[in-house]
């Protein structure tokens, strides 16, 4: 599976961006995908995850509320709709797939390459 993110840039606290990650098309409905990131110097955390035909999803405490994350299988595309961004939510953020439905890193088999999300106070 390869993975392309993109939408990443520098927006205002308080603003909005979506970021886009499409995939290899034969393979993208067999894995959950997950929305990653890390600011330097710190470790990579988990974000959001759905699963493969988009009914479970679960977030991380710090974006619950303000992004949403989804799916189209027919694009080949998850999405992370990300709201009312905060300064501490810049960071490098990373797409992931895998054959499990978890918030732990390792446990995702292919990751994308990031987009880059700044936010100025």
């Amino acid at each position: 599976v390869q993975l392309q993110a993109s939408g990443g840039g520098l927006v205002q606290a308080g603003g909005s961006l979506r970021l886009s990650c499409e995939a290899s098309p034969r393979t993208f409905t067999s894995y959950h995908m997950g929305w990653f990131r890390q600011a330097p110097g710190k470790e990579r955390e988990f974000v959001a995850r759905i699963s493969v035909y988009g009914k479970i999803t679960k977030y991380a405490d710090s974006v619950l509320g303000r992004f949403t994350i989804s799916r189209d299988n027919a694009k080949n595309t998850v999405y992370l709709q990300m709201n009312s961004l905060k300064p501490e939510d810049m960071a490098l953020y990373f797409c992931a797939a895998g054959s499990r439905l978890t918030d732990h890193p390792s446990s995702y088999d292919y990751w994308g390459q990031g987009t880059q999300v700044t936010v100025s106070s």
